[in-house]
């Protein structure tokens, strides 16, 4: 099986033989140095200052998501969601139950956030901006700049999901301003899913601890806390936070430069192979970590191929895993994913497999 989906997403050998080892016990000096080392490193690869904290949440990317929100907002701000996909209607939801009052703003599937946007909102007293700079339901990839001057301009805290960005694309979180990043396991890191880590510049962390959150396994003060011996409030991902230290030292080993240039490579060289396949693709902003696809062929009985079908037919057929959609999406547009431990020739794997698909009269 050859794994192009966006999360969980294709692991190197090493880290699955860590994930293969029995769980140690945690509450050591030992552990505690191996987590030290993961938030300097995870500090490092998000560009933070050098005050920022990272924290360990035993939970996907949207524990990390409504952790954010329940600490850093209360009925007291005004935030603005951008909504171009599921997963800015994720924010939005998250918002609405925890009561905290949010505008969102809408646009339409694959179109990136542009100034005009923005524009209306200027000066209207919001207090904080949530974002999933990329938005992995449709593959958009948002432009941090922007937002940048849009907040700062207008004082809001800052909170970014990086969940499938992160490592593939390019981030400074100091530069940039953003007060909270959270990412996942599965994605870029291509480890396990269950873990999603939170890096908190100064003004998130006064945040989080003004914010009286009615929560015990989400208050992110507690983390603080137990993160200066190198601990976690309650047991975590063990085994996954293991495999999360050797993969970043990997990283560090060769420079996260060559890693985001890998990962770049490997979208650049599927692009460069889909040209004379029936597909469209959705996004004029990608990031590289995939690449979202309308499939625009029909098959011998003149029907439209669904991008559900293509999926069912590879998985079933081919041995081959690309991430479906959801919702209003799942018939029109699939994703192929450049990140985990992939190679321009597994591309040239499921280029074959579409070519075989056409011959069939599928594609």
């Amino acid at each position: 099986m050859i794994n192009f989906a966006v999360g969980p997403v294709q692991m190197d050998e090493e880290i699955r033989a860590i994930g293969a080892e029995e769980v140690p016990y945690f509450r050591t000096p030992e552990f505690s140095a191996i987590m030290k080392e993961n938030e300097r490193l995870m500090k490092q690869f998000t560009g933070a200052p050098e005050d920022a904290r990272a924290v360990f949440l035993t939970g996907s990317g949207t524990a990390a998501m409504e952790a954010a929100v329940m600490n850093l907002f209360t009925e007291r701000d005004r935030v603005l969601v951008v909504n171009g996909g599921s997963f800015g209607a994720r924010f939005a939801k998250i918002c609405e139950i925890h009561e905290v009052p949010h505008e969102e703003i809408q646009l339409e599937s694959g179109r990136a956030l542009r100034a005009e946007d923005l524009a209306p909102y200027e000066g209207k007293g919001f207090t904080g901006f949530l974002v999933n700079v990329h938005e992995t339901s449709t593959g958009v990839l948002y432009d941090m700049e922007l937002i940048s001057d849009f907040c700062r301009r207008n004082q809001l805290i800052l909170a970014v999901d990086a969940v499938s960005s992160f490592l593939a694309d390019p981030f400074w979180m100091g530069k940039w301003g953003v007060d909270l990043v959270l990412t996942g396991s599965q994605k870029a890191l291509a480890l396990p899913p269950g873990l999603s880590i939170l890096v908190l510049g100064a003004r998130a962390i006064a945040r989080v601890q003004e914010t009286a959150v009615r929560s015990m396994y989400f208050d992110l003060r507690d983390y603080l806390k137990n993160g200066e011996r190198g601990q976690t409030p309650f047991t975590p991902a063990v085994g996954v936070l293991l495999q999360l230290h050797k993969r970043l030292t990997m990283i560090e080993e060769k420079g996260l430069e060559a890693e985001q240039a890998r990962i770049r490579c490997q979208a650049e060289d599927f692009r460069s192979k889909i040209k004379d396949l029936p597909f469209e693709i959705v996004s004029n902003s990608l990031s590289a970590a995939l690449t979202p696809l309308h499939p625009t062929g029909v098959d011998k009985e003149g029907k439209v191929v669904s991008a559900h079908r293509i999926f069912e037919i590879l998985k079933d057929e081919y041995g081959i895993w690309i991430c479906p959609n959801g919702g209003a999406l799942a018939d029109t547009v699939f994703r192929v994913g450049h990140i985990g431990a992939l190679t321009p020739e597994d591309n040239d794997s499921l280029i074959a497999a579409w070519k075989d698909m056409q011959r069939r009269g599928l594609l």
